[in-house]
């Protein structure tokens, strides 16, 4: 309930495996092997693919196409081609903004059919806009919100088609736009209840996050430090780094919000257990990009908990806690 502390937090984890230096690169979730018992008789069950489905989601990064309706500008004044500080990952002003300011946001209840998940969605989004925009202002770094595609029909983006594998959900880059699948989402949650609309919100909030990395330079400095990393090894514990401070991105939001919001214990159990589902830590080693599920929950409940930007500097935390 709204005011109740949530349970106790795992430590933070670890990111996820990259294609070869130079391609297109593709961030993604590991399929959720182990769904969680259904805790509460009755609840409407998403529909579920097995105990492999997964939610494919993350930011697919294309930057020779990189750039939007700005003229190719990120937040920080680079453009695509120019070099990126590693300042601008490790001292982003955003660090100094302090809390995310609550937004009052409340959510409609999600119901079956895409009508319902899309105005979910929207309403979300329109929170995420108002929080990012004030934290941006903080900061006094221009700020524009991302274009949003909540899909329920196939379709193509400068970053690829979808649906693919890959693509269940994914922030574009080169036209600063996030892609959700709208039966994506509930159909590979491993039959997650509809109630349980923090695990939805989380996946929507960490694809917001992206665009955030996005507009302040973090983003293309990630990018440009795997384009020049001769190991697999560093490229994919970069990657790791930008997929987890989304993670904390998403639960600073989810935290400020915790009043309008409310998180029970519920709602905060199935969204950790979801996040946990997803750890890589069992993939080979050139395919750990996102974390393990230690890690991946763990960032989520650092922002979630405090919801200062600065507990989410990924960028100088510990290769342990980024593994």
């Amino acid at each position: 309930m709204a005011g109740h502390r949530p349970p106790p937090a795992p430590a933070p984890a670890a990111p996820r495996g990259l294609p070869d230096r130079g391609a297109r690169t593709v961030y993604r979730y590991e399929p959720r092997r182990r769904p969680p018992r259904r805790r509460a008789a009755g609840a409407a069950a998403a529909g579920a693919l097995g105990g492999l489905a997964a939610l494919v989601v993350g930011v697919v990064l294309g930057f020779t196409a990189f750039g939007g309706g700005d003229g190719g500008l990120t937040a920080s004044g680079l453009r695509p081609g120019a070099p990126a500080s590693r300042e601008a990952a490790t001292q982003s002003r955003l660090y100094a903004t302090g809390e995310l300011t609550p937004v009052n946001c409340r959510l409609p209840a999600i119901d079956p059919g895409a009508d319902s998940m899309r105005r979910f969605m929207n309403m979300l989004s329109d929170c995420l806009d108002t929080s990012w925009r004030a934290q941006f202002g903080k900061a006094r770094m221009p700020y524009g919100p991302p274009s949003r595609v909540f899909w329920d029909a196939p379709g193509r983006s400068p970053c690829g088609t979808y649906p693919s594998p890959g693509a269940s959900a994914f922030y574009c880059p080169a036209n600063n736009t996030m892609y959700v699948g709208m039966e994506h989402i509930v159909e590979t949650s491993g039959g997650e209840p509809l109630s349980n609309y923090a695990v939805f919100a989380r996946v929507v909030a960490h694809e917001y996050a992206h665009h955030v990395q996005d507009r302040a330079g973090i983003l293309l400095y990630g990018q440009q430090a795997m384009e020049r990393a001769e190991a697999v090894e560093a490229r994919t514990e970069t990657s790791r780094r930008i997929e987890l401070q989304a993670q904390c991105f998403a639960g600073a939001f989810l935290g400020a919000e915790r009043r309008t919001l409310p998180m029970t214990r519920a709602q905060y159990e199935a969204l950790l257990a979801d996040v946990r589902g997803r750890g890589d830590e069992r993939q080979p080693p050139g395919e750990r990009d996102h974390g393990s599920g230690r890690n991946y929950a763990g960032w989520v409940v650092k922002g979630y908990r405090d919801q200062r930007l600065a507990v989410c500097n990924t960028w100088t935390a510990p290769s342990a806690d980024v593994d």
